[in-house]
This record gives structure tokens, C-alpha cells and sequence, in this order.
């Protein structure tokens, strides 16, 4: 039986080269720009204005040094599991007992898009709410994506990145844990609740993934006309207009996305062409991203990917767990005991009606949201944060042995 090496965790600080950020400024100069015309509403892709307008803050407004200063400003850490670096922050909560909780994100995203969440969530009692709902943060970059790089082995997605989750938990002395995500996040998420249910005290997404226990994007197969009830009968033409505005990178990806690397990781400028259409594209934004997100925030995307030329090795995720999914399977209903909670913002790319979810899953909690997308912890932190805390605190008053939490 082979002995699995023990893991080491290593403080980290991010630290771009001045080097690096000089070559950044001199190919965002000299862009070399293709003509755009009647595209005010994107109809054909990433729109010119907005992208020469991003382009010159980058180049001349953006300051990276204060971002990384402030990214830097948390925990950082790395650990090798199976030869596979694993980047993650870990912010220790300030309350009495804090409650471990994983956040996992999925593309395009990174750890960065928890920034809004991990204030209120930490410190709940600096940020209006009670100590005693407070949590111990881990927020890991996907294998490949970020500082969880060089990624040089094949075969690594959602499903194995589960084992590689739970392994890196039990590094950091956590028995039991909360988690929640979004997107692959979601799936992986979902992954943990149904192969550690003894570990994962709750699972908390904004993305519906799983569900059929095949993959982390299956259509349902168990899902009936008379599952939607009111208010979600125009639910099945929203899924139906969102896989027409995100199909086209899946199977790009899935089919090319080593052709794509080469590209994106030459010019700036395509990089932030092809990751920023897809926040616009699944943000609650009406086409607007400036409406939703600062500058700053859309650039602290592209910039991680930039600086850490990590965008082939994201994109092959998609191959990966493509060719590792599943057919879908006859799982018990529920398909597990873990509770778990969804939070349904009305610009998910996915949505499925409550009655089906409650049947596929242990169902504890089911949150409308008003307002919000795909990328919900990064356009709505706040909701996000409030609706954890509510989970969670509901599972820890019902398990201290009080019906109702005050």
C-alpha cells in the first residue's frame, strides 16, 4: 500500500516582478486593435469602446501594487498535494467558535471574487452582526488556476479536486466544515457533501450542480413539467437564453482550449476580451458591467490571470471534466443527508424549480435572491454573507438542540 506523503503548508505572499508588470504596460501600448462597427450592444462579441476604455485605465489608472497590497493584506498559503500546488487563504474567524467554512469559486473566477464576503463573515461583529456567527475562512484557487500553479498533470478536475479539498481540510486540522460555491465550485461543493457527508456539516451554493449525481453541469433527468410552481414557470426559457450567451467557451474549451492559451496568453487585451464578456454575459448587469463591478475589480481578474499565465491551464478544466463526467445515476432521494441550501439569484445561468432540488437533495434552505448573477459572492457579497450565516447558524442552534435560532 503506497504511504501518502504528508502535506506542508507554507505561508505565501503574492509578489509580481516590476519586470513583469513593465512588459504588461508595453502590450497594452501596442494593442494591436481590430475594427469594430455596430456592435453597441455586443452582438458580436466584446464591445471596442469598452475595451480601449478598460485598456487605457489599465494602462495609465490601474495601480497593481495597491491591489496586491491589498490581497496580500489576508493569509495567504501553499501546500503540495500530490504534486499538485494548491493555493488558499485562511482567515481565522473573530468570534467564540468560529464555524470552518470552504468557499470554492469556478471559471472565470478566482479566490479574489470572495473579497466582498470574507469581512462579514470573519468579523460579523465589526460589520453590524454577532460575533457568534462567525466563521474560519479557507479559500483555495483551483488546481491550475492562479497561484494553485504549474499545473503538469492531466486528468485533474471537479471530481478530483473533491479528494484534493478534503485532504487539504484534514491538513489543516478541520474534522467538520461548512462549504459553499458557485459554478465548479458548486459542483465540487455538492461532491464533498455526497462523498463526506460524516465531514461536510452543511452545503450552501448558488449554482444548482450535481443534481443528478453525473457531473457538475448534467441536464436533470428526473425533472417533470409539474416540478415548477409559482413563479418559476418561465424558468425553462431563462436556462434556454443563458446556454445561448455560455455555450460558446465551453465548447471552445472543451475543444480548443489549448489553441486559445496561445492567443490569451500573448495579448492582454484578449484575455480581457474573452473572460469579460462572460461576466457581462451572466452578471445581473443589464449590459452594463460598470454597473455592477468597478474597474478595479474587472482588472484584478485579468491581471491574476495575466501575471500568473495561468488562463491555458483554467481553460483545460473544461476538457478535463468533460471527459471524466459520468452518465447520470440512480442516487437515493435525497442523495444525501448533508443539509444543504440554495440561494437563487435571477441571473444564474442555471435554474432549477425548488420542488425538484428538494427532492434530489436534503433541502434546509431555498433563498430568492432580488437581485444578483452567476458570479453572486462578487456582485452581491452582502447577500451572500447573510444568507451563510443564516444557514449555518440555523444547523448550529438545531444541533445545540433548540428548534428556532433567536
Amino acid at each position: 500500500m503506497k504511504a501518502v506523503a504528508p502535506i506542508e503548508v507554507q505561508p505565501f505572499r503574492i509578489h509580481v516582478a516590476d519586470a513583469e508588470i513593465a512588459r504588461l504596460k508595453r502590450r497594452l501600448a501596442d494593442t494591436r486593435w481590430p475594427e469594430d462597427f455596430a456592435n453597441d450592444d455586443w452582438k458580436y462579441g466584446a464591445n471596442g469602446d469598452f475595451m480601449r476604455n478598460l485598456a487605457g485605465y489599465w494602462l495609465d489608472g490601474y495601480d497593481w501594487r495597491a491591489r496586491e497590497a491589498a490581497m496580500n493584506a489576508y493569509p495567504h498559503f501553499r501546500a503540495v498535494i500530490d504534486d499538485i500546488p494548491i493555493h488558499f487563504l485562511h482567515v481565522r474567524g473573530k468570534g467564540p467558535s468560529p464555524t470552518p467554512l470552504l468557499l470554492t469559486h469556478g471559471w472565470p473566477w478566482t479566490f479574489w471574487d470572495f473579497e466582498g464576503v470574507i469581512g462579514p463573515l470573519s468579523d460579523p461583529a465589526g460589520h453590524g452582526g454577532r460575533a457568534e456567527d462567525a466563521f474560519d475562512l479557507i479559500i483555495p484557487s483551483l488546481p491550475g488556476y492562479i497561484f494553485s500553479a504549474p499545473l503538469r498533470r492531466t486528468g485533474i478536475g471537479a471530481k478530483e479536486t473533491v479528494q484534493l479539498w478534503a485532504r487539504l481540510m484534514e491538513a489543516l486540522g478541520y474534522e467538520r466544515y461548512g462549504v459553499h460555491g458557485g459554478d465548479f465550485g458548486a459542483g465540487i461543493s455538492a461532491g464533498l457533501a455526497l462523498a463526506y457527508p460524516e465531514r461536510v456539516i452543511g452545503c450552501h451554493m448558488v449554482f444548482p450542480a450535481t443534481l443528478d449525481g453525473g457531473g457538475w453541469h448534467i441536464p436533470p433527468t428526473h425533472l417533470r413539467a409539474e416540478d415548477y410552481g409559482p413563479g418559476e414557470t418561465d424558468w425553462p426559457a431563462h436556462n434556454a437564453d443563458m446556454t445561448e450567451k455560455t455555450r460558446t467557451h465551453i465548447v471552445a474549451h472543451v475543444a480548443d482550449g489549448q489553441t486559445l492559451a496561445y492567443a490569451f496568453n500573448d495579448s492582454p487585451v484578449g484575455l480581457a476580451a474573452w473572460l469579460l464578456i462572460r461576466r457581462r454575459n451572466a452578471s445581473d448587469c443589464d449590459g452594463d458591467l460598470l454597473s455592477c463591478y468597478t474597474r478595479d475589480q474587472l482588472l484584478d481578474l485579468v491581471s491574476l490571470y495575466w501575471f500568473t499565465g495561468t488562463i491555458g491551464t483554467s481553460m483545460r478544466w473544461y476538457a478535463e471534466v468533460d471527459a471524466t463526467r459520468a452518465a447520470p445515476v440512480d442516487l437515493p432521494e435525497p442523495a444525501t443527508s448533508v443539509p444543504m441550501a440554495m440561494a437563487v439569484f435571477p441571473r444564474e445561468v442555471r435554474k432549477y424549480p425548488r420542488a425538484y432540488v428538494a427532492r434530489r437533495l436534503n433541502l434546509r434552505r431555498w433563498t430568492l435572491m432580488p437581485k444578483g448573477g452567476h458570479y453572486a459572492p462578487a456582485e452581491q457579497p452582502l447577500a451572500v454573507a447573510a444568507d451563510l450565516q443564516a444557514f449555518f447558524g440555523e444547523l448550529t442552534y438545531e444541533s445545540a438542540g433548540h428548534p428556532d435560532r433567536p
